[in-house]
């Protein structure tokens, strides 16, 4: 009985009590979140109506931006509520799941990384055998082992934290439901927890980070020997995109959850936990998709059929 949980709800204290920041703020992360969701769900559609898109690599991006979707949804309109309202308390069931569905939708993302990496790898180090490589089988295989891995390190990590007694406040210093927070607000010993945490975060970061450097490791030895110097600027253009975003996503990962409790000041986790929650989600449709010849060339084709509908009704 000991691990019982007693507190049956928490409040969230949010990202600030100052009420000249709240409004300002609230229409920032309001316009972000409309972003995230026009861009994603946006690509989405594109991949599924295009069928010059329906690639291995385009397949992979229409996942990856329904990850995006997923994990900044889990968050972000709890924050934006939570700016106009005093009320923030969110109950410990409540918790629970938005934090199930944060950590397996984030840790999707990075196996999903991880498998557009090696996709390249076979685009640009094997493209004879491309097509036999990558397979429709194959790629659904990735993915859905991809989807697999996350919500099972989910469960791992959400059975870990609830299984903590809550016993004495009952306030959430951040503005959603993370592990940091969570384990400092908890009365119980959580040396065998945050050991968890890091073993289990640290072993999915360094197998995704290890694909994908030895991806385009060899990609980058392939591109250095071809001849065509517009060849090899395109190509270039395409990973430095992919490894900033990749940095930028595993960068603020290994800041949050890769150090021990004792290290953490929820100023500078909240500073990053808005980037790596809202931002990323935001950006990864232009860094991956919106600079791309083919994308932009579905998306006038797109505007273009919509722009005729309306004509035509009208």
């Amino acid at each position: 009985m000991e691990n019982r949980t007693e507190v049956t709800k928490f409040i969230l204290a949010g990202l600030t009590d100052d009420p000249e920041l709240q409004i300002p703020l609230f229409i920032v992360f309001l316009l972000i979140y409309l972003s995230t969701v026009l861009g994603n769900l946006g690509m989405i559609g594109l991949i599924l109506l295009d069928s010059r898109l329906h690639t291995p690599m385009y397949l992979f991006l229409s996942h990856l931006s329904l990850v995006d979707f997923g994990y900044s949804s889990a968050v972000t309109p709890k924050v934006i509520a939570g700016l106009l309202s005093t009320d923030k308390i969110i109950s410990h069931d409540a918790c629970g799941t938005q934090f199930f569905f944060f950590v397996g939708f984030i840790t999707t993302e990075s196996f999903l990384l991880a498998v557009m990496a090696y996709d390249r790898y076979a685009a640009v180090c094997k493209p004879l055998h491309y097509t036999t490589t990558m397979t429709t089988n194959t790629c659904t295989c990735l993915t859905i082992s991809s989807y697999v891995c996350g919500f099972l390190n989910s469960s791992i990590h959400t059975g870990n934290i609830f299984r903590l007694s809550f016993c004495q406040s009952n306030v959430i210093d951040h503005f959603f439901c993370d592990a940091p927070p969570l384990l400092a607000l908890s009365c119980s010993d959580t040396s065998v927890s945050e050991m968890v945490i890091f073993f289990v975060v640290g072993f999915n970061d360094v197998f995704s980070i290890v694909v994908i450097l030895i991806s385009y490791l060899f990609v980058f030895i392939a591109i250095l020997r071809m001849r065509s110097s517009e060849g090899r600027q395109k190509a270039f253009s395409t990973c430095a995109s992919h490894l900033t975003a990749v940095s930028i996503f595993y960068g603020s990962g290994i800041f949050m959850y890769l150090q021990p409790s004792s290290s953490h000041t929820m100023g500078t986790d909240k500073m990053a936990s808005v980037f790596y929650t809202m931002v990323i989600p935001m950006l990864n449709p232009l860094v991956y998709s919106l600079r791309n010849t083919e994308v932009k060339g579905a998306l006038q084709k797109a505007v273009e059929k919509a722009k005729f509908s309306i004509a035509f009704t009208f």
